[in-house]
């Protein structure tokens, strides 16, 4: 079955918690294979607002990329998410970070993987790093390792912690 790895975020109603039940809502999609540690992490774009719990998933899953997409989105609003603003307070947050080594740009729903900023997001690279070290980015060609040591040094400073 192909692998999906996904991200996880929540800053609303007990983050943790609503990382839980996702984490187990996903289990209806495939197998979990393995679940990063959750991480505390600012908020990006919109700063006022609680900071986030994320995590990333490992989900062995028989649906394609646009199907998988649309149960992520059924999980979102079945969990109580409504959508607000780009950048917004959220209840649950489900993403597809990469689907086997595909690439994929969907602009009909909106899909596209590997996920276009997840290089960029130290609160995406530092859980996924801790999985999934050495999975290679098939449109950037480099690992997780490079690309989270590569953010580090740009950035400077870790501002997530594992929780």
């Amino acid at each position: 079955m192909p692998l999906a790895v996904l991200g996880l975020g929540s800053n609303q109603a007990d983050p943790k918690a609503q990382l839980d039940r996702a984490v187990q809502a996903l289990s209806s999609l495939g197998q979990i294979k393995e679940v990063a540690p959750y991480i505390l992490s600012k908020p990006e774009g919109y700063d006022a607002q609680p900071d986030f719990v994320n995590t990333v998933v490992l989900l062995s899953t028989p649906y394609k990329p646009v199907d998988l997409l649309k149960k992520l989105k059924e999980i979102e609003k079945k969990h109580g998410r409504i959508p607000t603003f780009k950048n917004g307070p959220r209840v649950i947050d489900l993403d597809i970070l990469f689907y086997d080594d595909q690439i994929i740009f969907d602009t009909d729903v909106m899909l596209f993987v590997p996920h276009p900023r997840l290089h960029e997001r130290e609160f995406v690279l530092k859980p996924l790093s801790y999985i999934l070290p050495d999975l290679t980015h098939p449109q950037l060609g480099k690992t997780i390792t490079a690309l989270y040591r590569e953010l580090m040094r740009n950035k400077g400073v870790a501002t997530c912690k594992i929780l």
